[in-house]
């Protein structure tokens, strides 16, 4: 695959282009051959070196392309075969350096021409960035500045001195006086780094485009960013592995969202906080979202306010919905759920199961299936990890549904049943994490090294990352040593949004991460400690009901 700009983030002025002109004896790739390889190197507008070479093609050049170029059959016997001529251009082109960036007029034709070759001629061929000055020009110049894109109109419009011939150099010449002239129109509307012209030709407001250069100067390592009014409202919270490369492309044709779009309209900023690790990152962004309440963000900021389902304590066992959690209730809840509506679905495909009654706000209700309530050893089960106890009898009512065609009704009931194992799913992955007071975990970074996170009672206490080949040891002390003191909180994210925690167990729970240390949880017989025999399982075994939903 062609290399992505969005990986380059590279001023123009440093980009190295190397812009390039086939001759050939007509056609497309395949059905005809190189005559003739001109370019140009240049970088921050100045021409460092050419290249040029006649290519013996094989066969025989047709008279109206002799016509056309110049080029004859006479002038070919002796050149370079396409193999040679190929291989010194590569060379020269330094084709193996990945910020090489090649340049065509109608860059489809020459590049095809010359993957083509390389291909059949078995030679390495890495596909570079690719930078088509047509579609660049129709960008930049409508028809009411030019007639047409044609190589030579643009040429004489720009004030080349070199006129296009249909020789490969002389083409290739006039290619970089139209590239440099297109540059310099664009460069106003904020087309100033590489990036930038992988969506210079889409339709991008130009007042949106010119603010792309909010992101100059930014840091190219992981860390939120904040847009800001005029008055320094924060409009906008988000977090990047590369601040830079992220707050650009919000100034490109990629990004689509119309509430975006409004709120880049109203942005005159943007501040940015470093951090080690992208998944601190990313644990900064939903903090800041749920403290700063941004109008642009659309993710929950009340996530304190999500429902949990327990048992209540009561005489008579039912269950109930609760915002305010205890601590010590975490491992027999089962949540949270997106909105209490979720919340009484998953009730009442536990209720009609284990046949508890129904809380109604103000009375009890006998249960849904009829019957005598069930005991309340069964019902914190059923919440405490084993929702078989209710998914396996729900589903067999599906079924008996489906039998007789009831399919409105047995869709209800899985409706329900999913609800359940949603909330059941994510209380088995952050349990572990809400009742440990203290764990480090490590993931290898890309580059080498390690990636340290230290996580306390679900909240994200500290991380840092080691060099490539360090040894990771020192690190883990020093971790320890400064990661926030966390206590215990009483409620259920109190400490840390839930959130949070459920982003911290999904970066634990990766295959490639490796548990460190892990504390006690403080008592000695070592009840109430779910770290090290982490749940996961149990809601997932229902994988097709899971994403049954939308």
């Amino acid at each position: 695959m062609q290399a992505s700009f969005a990986q380059m983030g590279t001023p123009l002025s440093e980009v190295v282009f190397v812009v390039v002109d086939l001759e050939t004896t007509g056609g497309p790739p395949g059905a005809d051959a190189i005559t003739e390889i001109g370019a140009v190197r240049v970088r921050g507008g100045t021409v460092e070196e050419e290249f040029s070479t006649l290519v013996d093609p094989g066969r025989a050049i047709p008279a109206q392309i002799t016509v056309l170029t110049g080029i004859t059959n006479a002038m070919v016997a002796g050149a370079p075969s396409v193999g040679e001529a190929l291989v010194s251009f590569l060379e020269w082109a330094r084709w193996s350096e990945a910020d090489t960036v090649l340049v065509a007029h109608n860059a489809r034709f020459d590049v095809g021409h010359l993957r083509r070759a390389s291909r059949e001629l078995a030679l390495p061929w890495r596909e570079p960035t690719v930078l088509d000055t047509l579609a660049l020009a129709r960008r930049t110049w409508g028809r009411s500045d030019v007639p047409n894109h044609r190589l030579g109109t643009l040429a004489s419009f720009v004030g080349s001195p070199t006129r296009p011939t249909h020789r490969a150099l002389d083409d290739a010449r006039a290619t970089v006086d139209v590239l440099h002239a297109a540059l310099q129109v664009l460069a106003p509307q904020g087309v100033t780094h590489l990036e930038d012209l992988a969506t210079a030709t889409d339709p991008v407001p130009a007042r949106r485009r010119v603010k792309s250069r909010m992101a100059d100067g930014l840091p190219t390592g992981p860390g939120v960013y904040r847009f800001l009014s005029r008055t320094e409202q924060v409009l906008y919270v988000g977090s990047a592995v590369n601040l830079r490369r992220r707050v650009r492309s919000y100034f490109t044709a990629a990004e689509k969202r119309p509430t975006i779009a409004r709120m880049l309209e109203t942005a005159v900023g943007v501040r940015v906080i470093e951090t080690a690790t992208e998944i601190e990152a990313r644990v900064r962004e939903l903090r800041l979202i749920a403290e700063l309440n941004p109008p642009a963000n659309r993710r929950s900021r009340t996530p304190q306010h999500r429902p949990w389902v327990r048992l209540a304590d009561a005489p008579e066992p039912h269950l109930v919905t609760t915002t305010a959690l205890a601590s010590d209730d975490v491992l027999s809840a089962v949540g949270p759920f997106p909105s209490r509506s979720a919340a009484r679905e998953a009730i009442r495909a536990a209720e009609s199961v284990l046949r508890l009654r129904a809380w109604d706000g103000r009375a009890l209700k006998s249960p849904i299936a009829g019957g005598t309530s069930a005991d309340t050893g069964t019902a914190m089960r059923a919440l405490s990890g084993e929702v078989d106890l209710v998914a396996v009898p729900v589903l067999r009512r599906v079924e008996e549904l489906a039998a007789r065609e009831r399919y409105e009704e047995a869709g209800a009931w899985t409706a329900r049943l999913r609800s359940l194992l949603l909330g059941a799913s994510r209380a088995e992955r952050v349990r572990p994490l809400l009742t440990c007071p203290h764990l480090i975990a490590a993931r290898r970074r890309d580059g080498g090294g390690w990636e340290l996170v230290a996580v306390r009672w679900g909240r994200l206490a500290g991380s840092m990352t080691t060099p490539a080949g360090a040894d990771p040891r020192p690190a883990v002390d020093a971790l320890r040593a400064t990661a926030q003191v966390v206590e215990r909180p009483q409620r259920v994210g109190m400490g840390a949004g839930v959130d949070e925690t459920l982003l911290l167990a999904d970066w634990v729970l990766d295959a490639g991460a490796r548990l460190v240390e892990v504390a006690d949880c403080g008592n000695e017989d070592g009840s109430g400690c779910a770290v090290l025999s982490w749940p996961i399982g149990a809601a997932a075994r229902h994988r097709r009901v899971l994403d049954s939903g939308p």
